[in-house]
């Protein structure tokens, strides 16, 4: 990613936005990114709502578009924010799947990593299946995520706030393991 002064501005205004101005999806200046529990199986309904209040009211996605049937799998949530889909992630590939989220707020992550032992003992794991890392959607290798590692790369209303899309796109697939799945919202 080439960085120039308004790439800059954009990645310093998207985290102003997110980890200082935004504390609850109350603040949001519009209701574009608000999401309505339209057509969700009931395990997914029964999972979002075991997760804790705090990450709930952190959640600033558009939709939710995840394939049901993930036991077992690796993975990687790009722009994580409090953890949201992370945990609800967490609970669908079970204690033998993992789950990693990156996002370039530590003030999200602050709220994300808080609630990692009460959601792996609410769901009955031995140990937290989620990690969350900080880093940027276009620098993922830099922030230690793996090529051709995850089974399933999912990303809820974030690679359009990168001002480095292509980059972003690119650098998802390559860590997906043989390209098998990826799911933006």
């Amino acid at each position: 990613m080439s960085i120039t002064a308004d790439s800059n501005q954009i990645i310093s205004d998207v985290k102003d936005y997110y980890g200082k101005v935004l504390k609850s999806s109350d603040d949001l200046k519009t209701p574009v990114c608000c999401t309505r529990p339209l057509n969700m199986s009931k395990n997914i309904k029964d999972a979002l709502s075991q997760i804790h209040e705090e990450v709930q009211n952190r959640y600033y996605g558009c939709g939710l578009c995840i394939p049901t049937c993930l036991e077992g799998a690796k993975v990687l949530d790009l722009g994580s924010g409090a953890g949201r889909d992370c945990y609800l992630l967490s609970k669908l590939v079970g204690e033998n799947g993992h789950v990693t989220g990156l996002d370039m707020t530590e003030e999200q992550l602050e709220v994300a990593r808080k609630y990692k032992d009460y959601h792996s003992k609410l769901f009955g794991h031995k140990a937290s299946n989620v990690d969350f890392l900080f880093g940027y959607i276009e620098k993922l290798t830099e922030a230690g995520i793996k090529e051709n590692f995850f089974d399933l790369i999912v990303s809820n209303c974030v690679v359009n706030l990168s001002p480095d899309k292509k980059n972003s796109l690119r650098r998802g697939f390559q860590s997906s393991e043989r390209r098998r799945r990826t799911v933006l919202q």
